[in-house]
């Protein structure tokens, strides 16, 4: 019974872990990112600038907003992975 709780935890709770983890460290910086570029575009919005500067201010809103939700699957993509895991954990029979 080692052996297949070894190659469960090896095979699909330690990558999501590591998915989390990863995901999570990218996510938070790309989150103040957006929220900046966000605020950015309120304030050129409001300051009645050109059409051009709107439309660059928008693209870069846009684009930290991409990457949020990326990184967002990636912690709920290793949490699947965890959980997947855990009930591989649960179902292994007790011989």
């Amino acid at each position: 019974m080692g052996c297949r709780v070894l190659l469960l935890v090896s095979t699909t709770i330690a990558p999501g872990l590591g998915a989390i983890a990863i995901s999570t460290f990218y996510l938070f910086p790309e989150w103040s990112a957006l929220d900046r570029s966000y605020q950015n575009y309120q304030k050129l919005a409001a300051s009645g600038a050109a059409m051009r500067e709107l439309s660059i201010a928008q693209a870069a809103e846009n684009r930290h907003r991409i990457n949020c939700f990326a990184e967002g699957i990636g912690v709920l993509l290793g949490g699947t992975m965890v959980s997947i895991g855990v009930h591989g954990l649960c179902l292994l029979s007790r011989r």
